[in-house]
């Protein structure tokens, strides 16, 4: 039988998958209902056909995600995969299936027919007209014209990015050892593409036109670069619609020797105009073989036409300007990527720095918290203070979502956390202040997990109201733990605006131990997709060290042999608290 088991603050709730649509989300009707604000209505759905499961995304906000993969058309789920419905974490088992010999199962249906496998995964080319700058305003257009493939005097098929080596190899070297030399060291792409038409022109003497195009993100065709070797005349490029194409889609190289007396040309006034007497185009092929773009140059003189070996060579030459560019664009990358992580280095110091490094020093009590994020910055927040009358405050949370996106709300919530106490002392009145605050400037899906408690060392008690977090752990002297009454947890912060949150106030004994976590402790994972899990919490807080310190640090301990490896994937928070034993 399959199953998804989901899990919501540290409890695991198994669903029984049925043949046909399983949807899930936070509507009633759905079958698996997740009641999480990252959730959506109606976020996915799970279709089982034949004893196989497939899941898709229907529409959710924060979307779906198959083993960190997010999930974009059907996708075909297999025991043990992990499962996330926004921040919602689950995990798909199909025991029976992993056991039994894998059948030949036909693919799910995808939403659009794939291509071919021996045509390019670039997109037909439907129009292209744009300026180059600093190119003589000059233009590139494409020809709607009426040629056919008879056009086309001249073809090399794709034998590899550099051509085949083996015909004409002096040529060959001596253009690329030019166009290398040419293009050494040159990392910065508006340099490095006029460069490639300069050696190009050099090259080949009778060229009178050059251009470069690229696909942007979009998989579109835009112009990157062109030259023209005479000035005063016009410098406006026109591109075949059919070249490119074909091009594009079979990767090869084309040639037409004479395109103004091609009985396919006779319909374009542009080439008439234009006298172009000869033509040549080539793909940029990148590392995995799959075009990057086009290089097209073109000739108006009569008596220079393009030869065969004239486009071999435009072939290897090809193939090294692409791996120049694909170099220099690396090259701009990871310039990118260090100036990224120089500033993420700096968030990270500074949300270090919203951290407490001390500790209050209170008579008969002890105090410890660690902070370890996923990523380099973390959406888990913690803070200790001590009040003018002696109180102390513990502000304990888990923003939804880890890196850059909630650390800029836990940053938040710790200045309004710092505001408000400072101001605010009754603690039902400070945590709806902090949650009226952060609703008033609520990013979607970015809610706050949070307990805000006050200690009070003279009468040894603890004060705590729970928005939508894990309930503290107490470990008494005598070995019982206990938990706080569920019934009294609100929703988290920054969901429902003017909640009136309730409180719940514990006795504190000597030898009396209490721990906060987040979830990444009970749902940390090893390399079995196994979780730490509630009951092992319990069981070693109950067993664990009588001192705060020394029970945090083994409780993270104990986390990470659990894990046994396998990197975090979530932010680990834990703080300890207690009086000291007598």
């Amino acid at each position: 039988m399959a199953s998804l088991i989901v899990v919501e603050q540290g409890k695991k709730t198994l669903f029984d998958l049925q043949p046909g649509v399983n949807l899930i989300g936070r509507h009633p009707d759905c079958q698996i209902e997740i009641v999480q604000a990252s959730v959506s209505g109606k976020h996915a759905a799970i279709h089982g056909e034949n004893g196989v499961f497939y899941i898709e995304d229907t529409g959710s906000r924060n979307g779906t995600f198959v083993n960190k993969q997010q999930v974009t058309s059907r996708v075909r789920l297999n025991h043990n995969d992990m499962v996330q419905f926004g921040d919602a974490v689950s995990k798909f088992e199909q025991p029976e299936a992993a056991a039994a010999p894998k059948p030949v199962v036909a693919p799910a249906p995808a939403p659009t027919p794939a291509p071919a496998p021996s045509k390019s995964s670039a997109a037909t080319v439907s129009d292209i007209s744009g300026t180059v700058d600093g190119a003589m305003f000059g233009t590139i257009a494409l020809d709607d014209d009426t040629e056919e493939d008879t056009n086309i005097t001249g073809q090399m098929a794709n034998q590899g990015r550099f051509g085949i080596l083996d015909t004409n190899p002096e040529a060959k070297l001596k253009a690329v050892l030019e166009i290398s030399q040419a293009l050494a060291g040159e990392v910065n792409l508006d340099v490095l593409l006029p460069k490639i038409l300069d050696s190009l022109f050099s090259i080949f003497t009778y060229a009178d036109r050059g251009c470069i195009l690229l696909k942007n993100e979009k998989g579109e065709m835009v112009p990157k670069a062109m030259k023209h070797r005479r000035e005063g005349e016009d410098a406006t490029v026109r591109l075949s619609r059919t070249i490119i194409n074909k091009v594009l889609t079979d990767k090869c190289g084309v040639m037409s020797a004479d395109a103004s007396m091609d009985d396919a040309f006779s319909g374009s006034q542009s080439i008439a105009d234009l006298k172009i007497r000869s033509m040549m185009c080539v793909p940029l092929l990148g590392l995995d073989g799959e075009p990057l773009g086009v290089l097209s140059i073109d000739s108006q003189n009569p008596l220079g036409q393009f030869g065969q070996d004239d486009l071999e060579i435009l072939m290897t030459v090809a193939g090294q300007a692409a791996l120049s560019y694909e170099n220099a664009r690396l090259m701009q990358s990871y310039a990118q990527k260090m100036k990224q992580d120089g500033e993420l280095v700096i968030a990270q110091t500074v949300q270090r720095a919203l951290l407490p490094t001390a500790f209050p020093k209170v008579e008969g009590y002890e105090f410890y918290a660690s902070y370890d994020s996923a990523q380099a910055v973390g959406g888990d927040y913690f803070d200790v203070f001590p009040l003018p009358d002696g109180k102390v405050v513990l502000s304990f949370g888990d923003v939804a979502g880890k890196g850059v996106p909630g650390a800029l709300i836990m940053s938040r919530m710790s200045s309004c956390v710092q505001s408000t106490i400072r101001h605010v002392t009754d603690l039902e009145e400070a945590i709806c202040a902090i949650n009226d605050h952060m609703c008033d400037s609520a990013v979607e899906g970015r809610f706050v997990t949070y307990v805000l408690a006050i200690v009070d060392p003279a009468t040894h008690t603890f004060k705590l109201s729970n928005a939508g977090h894990m309930s503290p752990i107490i470990r008494r002297a005598s070995g019982e733990v206990e938990q706080f009454d569920e019934e009294l947890v609100g929703p988290p912060i920054g969901v429902v605006d003017g909640y009136p949150f309730d409180t719940e106030t514990k006795s504190l004994e000597p030898g009396d131990l209490v721990v906060l976590f987040t979830d990444g402790v009970d749902e940390a994972m090893n390399f079995q997709d196994e979780f730490y899990g509630g009951d092992r919490l319990l069981e070693f807080v109950k067993n664990g060290p009588a001192k705060a310190d020394e029970l945090g640090k083994a409780l993270l301990a104990d986390v990470r042999k659990h894990a046994n490896g396998r990197p975090q994937n979530d932010d680990i928070t834990i703080m300890t608290f207690g009086r000291n034993p007598e």
